[in-house]
């Protein structure tokens, strides 16, 4: 048995009896899983650091600049997991490292658009997104072992997270995405629609659930949809803002069938979730409920005490651009590249600086001086393909802009999120080298693995609410 790291770091320790984390070990050797520890090359004084190489700093002088930000918490509530749906849907612990959770509260490898739609949220707004990150441990200890887990017991929970029950949901155009700058005397009007929208896709599919005939189902919402999209239309165009589709386009749906595949990205080689939806008892996302859980705070290779975020900053802005669109519900979007080491630099950005030094990111992991925190800034791509919420890669259908804010050919500029985390890491395990971000084990816990993931789960009438914050110069909290 390895022994387990244990930590006291105070009121930022995350214990058992607050948190309630328990997670399940990654399959492998055991080489493959001895917990190291980062490597002190990792590390560097923040001050060693140049200014001025912080490229969100540069883009928030440059066009719209309005912001949005959201309350959902620091994960009060214990929602951790080794999942990623978006890379890996249907894997439970695929990401052989556990992640952080705020808003959407039934997030883990099962997750889709209809199981997300569903769940209730820690976002203060009503915002259902889904807001995940590696979390951050302090390890004291070196060269420990984890024990590795039974194979054979993880690939049946696999295959079973694939058996689970199906299910149909309906797929609509996303009415928001196609409407240009929303004029103040119009705002009332379309949001009151967006909303009737929302409801009736919803209503749409309970009748799915309840066993209705989906070509019936179909024409009923197509029906009910047209009023409120006319109505949208005739607001937009009396503010001299005409919707580029016409009605029929926007009213008419269809049914996606959860089965074999992958995520469905709403386009044109559109696929759905493998997994399905799970039971009820599996769907909150937390450890606890994983398969073959057990009662440690330790998987993969990642050893020590999780530290939780002292400050959490969801926050939306133009990213440099003189205007955005709103972003269509469900878009995935990822940031950094947790197998840099594998893949190549071109994804992996640096994350890392500390607080009053947020003009100098590093790849590395920072030592602070006195009175500043290890923080963590994520910036997500912002250039959306305008067709797709997600692709085979999850990246080519949302890439960066340039530096002046302006997006490829063929691309919309949408909001950028920038997620922001702040640590209370003790100065002497700072300058000791003994903090590190959860890691798959090829990347020996490397800074420039780090990484974060989103999925817009917003309502059409909350997302118009977003754009119009940042396109008008407002600073908007929720």
């Amino acid at each position: 048995m390895a022994r387990r790291t244990k930590v006291a770091t105070g009121a930022i320790a995350l214990s058992l009896a607050v948190g309630g984390i328990v997670v399940i070990n990654t399959t492998g050797t055991p080489d493959a899983a001895r917990a190291d520890g980062a490597d002190k090359s990792f590390f560097i004084d923040i001050k060693k650091v140049p200014r001025g190489n912080n490229v969100n700093l540069d883009l928030a002088k440059r066009g719209a600049r309005g912001t949005f930000t959201v309350d959902c918490g620091r994960n009060e509530n214990g929602h951790f997991n080794g999942d990623n749906f978006i890379a890996q849907p249907g894997v439970r612990n695929g990401a052989e490292h556990l992640h952080d959770y705020v808003g959407n509260l039934s997030t883990n490898a099962d997750s889709n658009n209809k199981s997300l739609l569903r769940a209730g949220t820690t976002c203060k707004n009503g915002d259902k997104s889904a807001y995940f990150w590696p979390v951050i441990r302090i390890n004291t200890e070196e060269e420990e072992e984890n024990e590795a887990a039974n194979e054979e017991k993880l690939a049946a929970d696999r295959a079973n997270a694939a058996k689970d029950e199906a299910g149909a949901q309906v797929d609509c155009p996303d009415v928001a995405s196609e409407l240009d700058e929303v004029p103040d005397q119009s705002m009332p009007a379309v949001d009151e629609n967006l909303d009737k929208l929302d409801q009736e896709s919803e209503n749409a599919n309970n009748q799915l659930a309840q066993g209705k005939q989906a070509g019936q189902v179909l024409d009923e919402l197509k029906n009910k949809r047209k009023p409120s999209i006319k109505q949208i239309s005739d607001a937009m165009k009396q503010a001299g803002k005409p919707v580029a589709k016409n009605d029929d386009q926007l009213a008419g749906c269809a049914v996606k069938q959860n089965g074999e595949g992958g995520l469905d990205n709403g386009g044109e080689n559109s696929n759905v979730n493998a997994a399905g939806d799970v039971e009820k008892k599996k769907s909150d996302g937390k450890v606890a409920d994983l398969p073959g859980a057990n009662d440690n705070n330790e998987i993969g290779n990642n050893e020590g005490e999780i530290q939780r975020p002292e400050k959490v900053d969801l926050t939306f802005t133009s990213g440099g651009a003189r205007r955005v669109v709103a972003m269509p519900k469900f878009l995935r979007v990822l940031y950094g590249d947790a197998k840099q080491s594998t893949n190549g630099p071109a994804n992996a950005r640096p994350s890392w600086t500390c607080t009053g030094f947020e003009d100098r990111l590093t790849e590395l992991y920072p030592i602070c001086p006195q009175g500043s925190k290890v923080a963590r800034i994520h910036a997500f791509p912002n250039c959306w393909d305008g067709k797709n919420t997600d692709s085979a890669n999850h990246r080519t259908h949302i890439v960066f802009s340039d530096r002046n804010g302006k997006c490829p050919r063929g691309f919309k500029n949408v909001p950028q999120l920038r997620i922001t985390l702040v640590y209370n890491i003790p100065p002497n395990i700072q300058a000791a080298g003994q903090y590190a971000v959860d890691a798959f084990a090829q990347e020996k816990h490397n800074p420039r693995s780090d990484h974060d993931d989103f999925a817009n789960v917003m309502s059409q009438r909350l997302m118009n609410q977003l754009v119009k914050c940042v396109n008008s110069g407002k600073r908007c909290r929720q």
